[in-house]
């Protein structure tokens, strides 16, 4: 029988079918567990919502107030609660057509008995890929700064934004790093030496002229695995394994991850046809999907990156489209700020010592 955390659990991941999005990716973010189970008054296993599940629907513009059963899958592959560990992964493996990490276990009435994580059978896997960190930036809108120190080398509170970094993909499985170093590169590479401290394996990569944010990709050594991609300024909670299987699951060859943002105009917007006016929206809000830094890429696409030269991101995505291959888009629903500016500075300078960023896992409360 299992008598592993998936029953102890229980109480932290069930949400009723009524209650919204919003209530749903607050408790996934507390409970960590990739996965809610979605039950009636009585207990009843009525449906699995998954983080996968949740960014899919808002992507379709569903909203944060509709009801998380609206969303969740009905008819999800459980087992029973006196299930063996060897047959509890088995189903995990095929009974979905597709590995699945999280599997509910129910009693004989279909209530829920617990949820059940593959890592409470195996030990954690690794992403089977590597990252670089996007560090060579001159930094000149955070001057003075950055006048001796890289912007990714600024304190956050206890420690460099860098090292969050870096520890963060640590924690997910990521262990070879490689940093793209330019302005002060002699601050990043004494700091961190070849990673060891930190458990990871760290490479450098110089860029003698800038190169882009995606540039520095051809100055990599030839992997046959995808590579996660990060500007170097920024923090976030994103659950990068959950950004690594959304990628998989949609079969990208690359994958941004955007943020969510909405511009509020201040002023009465004139629809108009010639001189006459034919509409007026009284202080209209647009809302829109960011570029958010953060990127998962396939080998397959470095051939189109020119060698030496600039060339960023946006440049990389409009070739991919231009040639009809697979661009996704990833929401990052969690906290997540770009460091650009003294002001951003200060904002997760205060976030950081209001416990918004824990020091010792690096999370942040969930901000849609």
């Amino acid at each position: 029988m299992l008598a592993h955390d998936a029953v102890r659990r229980l109480a932290s991941v069930t949400i009723g079918p009524g209650e919204p999005v919003l209530a749903a990716v607050r408790r996934l973010d507390a409970a960590g567990s990739g996965a809610l189970l979605v039950c009636d008054d009585g207990g009843v296993l009525v449906g699995i919502v998954t983080d996968g599940d949740i960014r899919r629907a808002i992507l379709r513009g569903v909203s944060f107030d509709a009801a998380v059963g609206s969303i969740a899958t009905s008819r999800p592959v459980v087992g029973a609660a006196e299930l063996s560990e060897r047959a509890a992964l088995e189903l995990m493996d095929h009974a979905a057509g597709f590995p699945v990490h999280q599997l509910p276990l129910v009693d004989d009435a279909g209530r829920a008995a617990g949820l059940l994580l593959r890592r409470d059978l195996v030990s954690p896997e690794r992403l089977g890929l590597s990252a670089l960190i996007m560090a060579g930036g001159l930094g000149t809108r955070m001057l003075p700064l950055t006048e001796t120190v890289p912007k990714p080398m600024l304190r956050i509170c206890d420690r460099p934004l860098l090292e969050r970094t870096v520890s963060s993909l640590k924690r997910a499985g990521i262990s070879r790093v490689a940093i793209s170093t330019a302005h002060l590169a002699d601050r990043i590479t004494t700091y961190f030496g070849d990673g060891r401290a930190l458990g990871v394996d760290l490479q450098y990569v110089s860029e003698i002229q800038p190169l882009g944010t995606a540039g520095a990709l051809r100055l990599l050594e030839d992997d046959a695995s995808p590579t996660l991609v990060i500007n170097g300024d920024i923090l976030t909670s994103l659950p990068f394994p959950d950004l690594v299987a959304f990628h998989r699951r949609e079969g990208a060859e690359l994958t941004v991850g955007m943020r969510r943002c909405e511009l509020h105009l201040p002023y009465g917007v004139l629809d108009c046809d010639g001189a006459r006016i034919r509409a007026v929206r009284e202080k209209p809000r647009q809302s829109f999907w960011a570029n958010a830094g953060i990127y998962v890429v396939e080998p397959s696409v470095r051939d189109l990156i020119p060698e030496a030269a600039r060339f960023d991101m946006t440049d990389l995505i409009e070739k991919l489209l231009a040639d009809g291959r697979r661009v996704a888009g990833f929401p990052i629903l969690e906290y997540w700020l770009d460091i650009g500016q003294p002001a951003d500075y200060i904002r997760a300078e205060a976030d950081s010592r209001a416990a918004r960023v824990g020091p010792e896992d690096g999370r942040v409360a969930v901000q849609p």
